[in-house]
């Protein structure tokens, strides 16, 4: 089997049942199988090798009605537009529309934090929903920064350069000090839509894996002398992760 006329490769996509499948390559797998990727909304077929990769994209069309029936347990995604009132870090924001560049308006006189943004004539309000997520992308550089500031000086060690992207996979990455260069952490900016409480947990997660570069009883150690018990916390990010990678879409 191929694919536009080539043979199969690790990474290559197809379409079944109107989704999009993956092929991946994993030599530690025993078998060829279908999983659901919940963050990035579509299904991974893996394979042993390269060469059953034809397998798993013929095991991946055999089992088109349970891909169907996954993808439709997923959320709906979420439109941006003026009106809705979003929940940022635990606390009400509501979207506006407005003149000028996007711009925060804080909290006062017993109304929520807004974003005011300029709706533009662009199909599907697309700069609109650019505008706004450019906000909280602002917001969630701004707190995650100062939680991992607290926690790397509750760690000892000197405090990591933060970024935020759009990450599929991961709601955080982090990359310690080596051969000269500063360490750093790289977080979704889409866990500023999570409780204060979720994303401080990842932020004191992140900053465990300056000192340990693992999951071992050491790292766990270290983020339980940091906000207690984290079970709690991964829960909520796996039962709720899809619907925030779904904000926008």
């Amino acid at each position: 089997m191929s694919l536009f006329g080539r043979a199969l490769a690790d990474g290559d996509r197809l379409e079944v049942a109107g989704t999009a499948v993956t092929l991946k390559v994993n030599r530690r797998a025993r078998r060829v199988s279908l999983r659901l990727d919940r963050t990035r909304r579509e299904i991974v077929a893996t394979a042993p090798s390269p060469r059953r990769l034809p397998e798993a994209a013929a095991f991946a069309r055999e089992r088109a009605g349970w891909i169907a029936e996954r993808m439709a347990e997923l959320p709906d995604a979420t439109p941006i537009h003026p009106g809705m009132t979003l929940t940022v870090f635990g606390e009400p924001v509501r979207l506006e529309a407005g003149t000028g560049r996007a711009k925060w308006l804080p909290a006062a006189g017993g109304e929520p934090a807004r974003i005011s943004a300029m709706v533009s004539s662009d199909p599907g309000g697309e700069g609109y929903a650019r505008a706004v997520i450019l906000m909280l992308k602002k917001r969630a550089l701004a707190v995650l920064s100062e939680r991992t500031e607290v926690y790397a000086a509750m760690l000892g060690v000197e405090a990591p350069k933060v970024t935020v992207a759009d990450a599929k996979g991961r709601w955080g990455s982090c990359r310690p000090a080596m051969r000269g260069a500063s360490a750093s952490i790289r977080y979704s900016w889409r866990l500023a839509l999570a409780p204060f409480e979720v994303a401080d947990y990842v932020a004191a997660h992140e900053c465990a894996h300056l000192l340990e570069l693992n999951h071992g009883p050491r790292f766990w150690a270290h983020v339980r002398a940091l906000i207690g018990d984290p079970k709690r916390h991964r829960a909520w990010l796996r039962a709720e992760g899809a619907r925030l990678h779904a904000f926008g879409r």
